[in-house]
């Protein structure tokens, strides 16, 4: 096995977890392994119930899925990427298999050991979701896009109707600090959390099919839904209007910009129903999520795990077009 001392130093020249402390990243080092793969073996099981990340130091791993029209690949992953993160935050089975596709050298986390790690102290939980944030929400930005792709038929994009006007002057419309502070409880949030967001969080109220952004748009604030529906879509090229997610009462949207700098991925807008959302700006998600402060634990762990269960939606999506296309529709690699 890798010394400890040597594991941390290699994943110090790793992207994804260029803010963890030195101490940290020994503390990493402590909870891994080091693992060397030929060419063509397969890392994870589609179905397992295992919970390892993994980090690839070397190589390439593919992660497909079985289907009737054999496996379909959802990824090309290499050097510095992660995968096996989704099991790890939401503890669900593999989605799919990962197998290399040239020899690979990956450091192995270990769940066990890292929850132990975690237990004992917190700045280590935090530096390791956000890592586990950054990675998930950079696959899901990739999978969007490649689902944009997913069709060969030339198409273009319609011009983007206006978005509709809101149904009061901004400013009329006001939530209760009650009704916000009841949303923030229900996701056990901690006294301090709950009052920081539902004060400094913006009410607004959206008409059914009212935009709230659109893909391209510049990231400056996320959201979470207070009433109603909202529908997360893209444009598909050669279908229309995809819808990726309906989002209701507790959920987040909005937050992969902040955490990337880029814009937004997919457009966000009220369902059939209209919806009430509460909007907080870049510089307050960012204040308490700061990694050099105490930051919210309890609000990122959510976000993962959000963002997980988004990826996991998309790929489904995307072998669900899959299997109509009756075995085409091939992604592009990465």
């Amino acid at each position: 096995m890798e010394r400890i001392v040597d594991l941390a130093e290699r994943l110090r020249q790793v992207d994804l977890f260029a803010h963890f402390s030195p101490a940290h990243l020994a503390l990493l080092g402590e909870c891994a392994s080091l693992g060397r793969f030929p060419s063509g073996v397969r890392v994870l099981k589609e179905g397992d119930a295992t919970s390892e990340a993994y980090v690839i130091l070397d190589g390439r791993v593919r992660i497909s899925r079985e289907t009737a029209y054999g496996l379909y690949a959802l990824a090309t992953l290499e050097r510095g990427e992660i995968f096996g993160e989704t099991s790890f935050v939401d503890r669900n089975a593999r989605s799919g298999d990962a197998v290399t596709e040239a020899a690979t050298e990956l450091v192995v986390l270990n769940p066990e050991a890292l929850g132990a790690a975690m237990e004992r102290d917190q700045r280590f939980t935090i530096a390791l979701y956000w890592t586990f944030w950054k990675s998930l929400s950079r696959k899901l930005r990739a999978t969007n896009q490649r689902l944009a792709q997913f069709f060969s038929q030339a198409a273009h994009r319609p011009p983007a109707a206006p978005a509709r006007p809101a149904h009061e002057e901004e400013g009329e419309f006001r939530v209760g600090m009650a009704a916000k502070r009841s949303l923030f409880q229900e996701q056990t949030l901690s006294a301090m959390e709950i009052n920081f967001l539902a004060t400094l969080s913006q009410e607004k109220k959206l008409e059914p099919g009212e935009i709230i952004f659109r893909e391209g748009d510049p990231g400056d604030a996320m959201y979470i839904v207070l009433e109603g529906r909202v529908m997360i879509s893209k444009f598909i090229t050669g279908a229309g209007e995809e819808a990726l997610a309906f989002l209701e009462r507790g959920d987040y949207f909005g937050e992969m910009a902040l955490i990337d700098n880029d814009v937004r991925s997919a457009d966000a807008k009220a369902d059939d129903g209209g919806a009430v959302v509460l909007r907080m700006p870049r510089e307050i998600v960012e204040g308490i999520l700061d990694i050099n402060k105490v930051s919210s634990l309890r609000l990122l762990r959510l976000l993962c795990a959000l963002v997980a269960k988004r990826l996991r939606e998309v790929d489904d999506k995307i072998i669900g077009w899959h299997i109509l296309a009756a075995g085409g529709g091939t992604l592009p690699s990465i």
